[in-house]
């Protein structure tokens, strides 16, 4: 039985309370930093490093100007940091999303772009929290600075791995940004209502109120679910990435971390409403024998376009890898989706299900992503001499890049085709925007020595019945790029970021079909 002097032991004074509220909300914010920053700057190295730096640099200033005022630390004081911390909050969930794009076009290198908006959006409530500790530690009553100073940072660094583990498995996969930020919005408002205790006076308490009502209607203005892109019809934070699903006129979006991935016709659910997803379709140029293809994974569903089409389209079983259970459960819901004997779906990576699969297929098609980013490990030898192992005889792979064809940011693209044609004997590219923009660049890999040339291809097209005319993306056809200045990349040396990096603040050009191709109307 615990004794009474061991709850005492556990029950947290007021400053210390503060403290640990503190370091959850410090904690909390950050990672909640990371899912806002994603969709504008991506979740690179770059992206994180900077997070990481900018909080250590307002919380160590807070810590600096909170010590120096120490000596006037008081309750009342603290509950005033945390009301302004609250407010800013507010504004966060108000104005994050606007503040993001107006803060997103300083002229700075791309490895720092994210700073200024990382700085200006979480600078300064990190910095206020900073305040608490020193306040706490002159408030406490230990005896002696060193026994003061320890006790206060034990008991904000436990609310700091509170905060991290509370705001990853449980915050994040349950709420959405905005309600996240309300969480740790009215958790501050709560802590400075305990500190005011027992008798605050009217300002405190009209304070307390303005700033609840003030967060409140912050989230209440965004529930109209209207966007730049149309109307929200589901939203929310997965533990991958932030989703949601837009209606504009017919057309059904799927948005990953703010970028489009997929997109569905309404009124006709099997048309390509991208263009660059028609060139899934390729594969059936390149075999001998199209029907000889009986049995295609996808690595990546998304909106399962490609996957519903070759299972709608063609005599094949279809099997898909989805790692996140939420996209899987979106895609039945709002675009369709429907496991059949020909349609099966795997939520899992694609390399884990490729190393625990004994099945071997015709056509592999690498289409999964992270805003315009590709998990390393489904790019290096290593995987493509997995997925090789995977492919019949004459298998293919089909890999849908997303880089530029030339100039500084094709590096990502020609490094991957580099690495391809370390594994398999021909590889062929075809960028579909044109130009020198970032772009989906389709490309097919094949286990056959026999390079198969675009008039083959052409002529292909013309002759065969696959249900969809091919005629304009044969012409992509592109030439083998220059490789020398780039790395193939490898389980222990795939530096993506890297290569990706000359394409942030690049616009991402995706072109939008603009011809029906109802299954069957080529035919």
């Amino acid at each position: 039985m615990p004794t009474a002097r061991s709850l005492d032991a556990l029950r947290l004074t007021r400053p210390e309370l503060a403290v640990f509220v503190s370091g959850v909300a410090s904690m909390g914010l950050e990672i909640l930093a990371g899912r806002m920053i994603a969709p504008q700057f991506g979740s690179s190295i770059y992206t994180w490093g900077s997070i990481i730096g900018v909080f250590l640099a307002a919380l160590s200033y807070g810590y600096y100007r909170g010590g120096k005022a120490a000596t006037r630390a008081t309750n009342d004081r603290m509950a005033r940091v945390f009301l302004l911390t609250a407010a800013y909050v507010a504004g966060l969930i108000f104005l994050g999303d606007l503040m993001l794009r107006a803060l997103s076009g300083f002229p700075l290198p791309s490895r720092f772009a994210s700073l200024p908006a990382i700085t200006f959006l979480f600078g300064p409530p990190t910095y206020l929290l900073g305040y608490i500790s020193p306040y706490a530690a002159e408030l406490s009553n230990k005896e002696g600075l060193g026994a003061a100073s320890g006790h206060v940072y034990a008991v904000g660094t436990v609310g700091s791995i509170v905060g991290a583990f509370a705001t990853t498995f449980l915050l994040i996969p349950s709420l959405g940004i905005d309600q996240i930020a309300l969480v740790f919005g009215l958790l501050s408002v709560a802590t400075a209502v305990v500190l005011l205790r027992p008798r605050p006076d009217r300002d405190q308490l009209f304070a307390s109120v303005g700033v609840t009502v003030l967060l409140l209607a912050a989230v209440g203005s965004g529930v109209a679910g209207i966007t730049v892109e149309g109307r929200v019809v589901y939203q929310t934070q997965t533990p991958y990435q932030e989703l949601r699903v837009v209606d504009l006129g017919d057309t059904r979006t799927l948005y990953l971390d703010g970028q489009r991935h997929s997109a569905m016709d309404r009124d006709d659910p099997y048309r390509h409403v991208f263009d660059y997803t028609r060139y899934f379709h390729l594969p059936l140029l390149f075999a001998d024998d199209p029907d000889e293809i009986d049995r295609v994974l996808f690595i990546g569903g998304g909106g399962f376009t490609g996957p519903k089409r070759y299972a709608h389209d063609y005599n094949v079983t279809v099997d898909v890898a989805e790692i996140d259970p939420e996209v899987v459960r979106v895609a039945g819901e709002y675009f369709g989706v429907e496991e059949s004997p020909r349609l099966n779906i795997y939520t899992t990576g694609g390399r884990q299900y490729l190393q625990e699969t004994n099945r071997t297929y015709d056509l592999i098609v690498l289409d999964a992503y992270r805003k315009d980013k590709v998990p390393f490990e489904l790019t290096t030898v290593e995987f493509m001499e997995l997925a090789s192992s995977r492919l019949d005889d004459d298998g293919m792979l089909f890999a849908n890049v997303i880089s530029a064809p030339t100039g500084p940011a094709s590096k990502f693209y020609r490094a991957e085709y580099a690495t391809m044609s370390q594994v398999f004997p021909q590889v062929y590219s075809f960028p579909t925007a044109g130009g020198g923009v970032v772009q989906n660049i389709e490309v097919v890999a094949t286990k056959d020595d026999t390079r198969v040339t675009e008039s083959q291809l052409v002529t292909r097209n013309e002759r065969r019945a696959i249900g969809i005319d091919l005629a304009n993306e044969t012409r992509n056809y592109a030439g083998a790029p220059n490789t020398d200045d780039v790395p193939v990349l490898r389980d222990d040396r795939a530096p993506v970021s890297s290569l990706l990096d000359p394409m942030v603040g690049q616009r991402y050009v995706i072109q939008e079909a603009n011809e029906s191709d109802t299954p069957g109307a080529a035919a």
